[in-house]
């Protein structure tokens, strides 16, 4: 025995662990070293990869609630979008029946009453969008807006540089004003919102974005008119006056049809 034992400490520090001879004379040492096994212990079931991270899982638990919009809410921008677009539709009519007689008569004026009208037809452009994504009706008072808008432009422009500047000037008075009511209500549903520690959704944020720039270039406008002489226009008290009196009830109709 102890030389069977003797043996083995030999072969078992001079011979390869995977020669033959080595096999042959330590059958039960390779017997053991053979079932060797290593486990490794994870502590959830989820593999490495795909186990979620503590950040994500503290993120997922602060994310905050988003709260669908009530039925006053809707019906309030479904009125104000209609509004909005028939407004710039007006505003683009306006313009277009202005600037054949201004620009004959001032051709300097071509420019200007270019620049205005491409910012009308943006912002148009940008409410029609808003129609279209949302599956707002367009007020139905349109064909009546078309002649009413045209008329206006093409008469103020006849009456003079002036004139058509007042008109300007008394438009976008009524249409700043009412897109700058439009934001304050807006962002006072989106401090609402934040205050009950819900989420503001992004449809919302873009169009108070929306109506911030539409708002300061349409007053933009009023400045520019009030540079070209709007306030030297005959009659400028009663002219803006009744154009200003024209818009409000334009709102109030769309608002309603």
């Amino acid at each position: 025995m102890d030389f069977i034992k003797a043996l083995r400490t030999v072969y078992r520090t001079s011979l390869p662990h995977q020669s033959p001879i080595y096999r042959f004379l330590t059958p039960g040492l390779c017997k053991v070293s053979s079932r060797t096994r290593y486990v490794s212990i994870t502590a959830s079931s989820a593999s490495p990869a795909t186990e979620p991270k503590p950040e994500v899982l503290k993120s997922q638990s602060d994310a905050k609630r988003r709260r669908p919009l009530s039925k006053e809410q809707k019906q309030f921008l479904d009125s104000a979008l209609r509004v909005n677009q028939a407004g710039e539709l007006a505003a683009t009519l306006i313009y277009t029946a202005q600037t054949p007689p201004l620009v004959k008569a001032h051709p300097h004026l071509r420019p200007l009453m270019t620049h205005m009208y491409s910012q009308e037809a943006g912002h148009f452009s940008t409410f029609n969008s808003f129609l279209a994504r949302h599956r707002i009706r367009p007020t139905a008072m349109y064909p009546v807006w078309k002649i009413a808008a045209t008329a206006l432009g093409w008469s103020t422009a006849m009456m003079g540089r002036e004139a058509a500047m007042a008109c300007t000037e008394a438009v976008e008075t009524e249409i700043g004003g009412h897109y700058n009511g439009q934001v304050r209500i807006l962002l006072e549903w989106m401090r609402e919102t934040e205050e009950n520690g819900e989420e503001v959704g992004e449809e919302l944020k873009e169009l108070v974005k929306c109506l911030k720039r539409i708002r300061d270039e349409e007053l933009e406008h009023l400045d520019t008119a009030v540079e070209h002489d709007a306030k030297e226009a005959g009659g400028y008290g009663l002219l803006t006056n009744v154009v200003r009196a024209g818009c409000r009830g334009a709102i109030w109709i769309s608002q309603k049809i």
